[in-house]
């Protein structure tokens, strides 16, 4: 059973593990929005999870589901060899 909290919480970093935004605005707006919803989702299974029927694999199942039709559309940052050294 504790392997299966383990994907669980794995599926929950991942979910919610997205890169930043490249400082374009839109990028900015866009990253937040994707953040706000995979977070939702991720509460959402969650919560049905522990009220119904207490099984990780299937949370971490549709926790996965739910983030691949959330993926990431915006640039993501890119960090150039000064901003590295600093």
């Amino acid at each position: 059973m504790k392997a299966g909290y383990a994907d669980l919480l794995a599926a929950i970093v991942d979910a919610l593990d997205v890169p930043l935004p490249s400082l374009a605005e839109a990028d900015e707006r866009t990253y937040y929005r994707l953040l706000e919803r995979r977070a939702s989702d991720v509460r959402v299974v969650v919560a049905v999870n522990l009220s119904h029927s207490r099984g990780p694999w299937l949370a971490a199942s549709e926790i996965r589901r739910r983030t691949a039709e959330r993926p990431v559309t915006y640039s993501p940052f890119e960090f150039t060899t000064s901003e590295a050294d600093r």
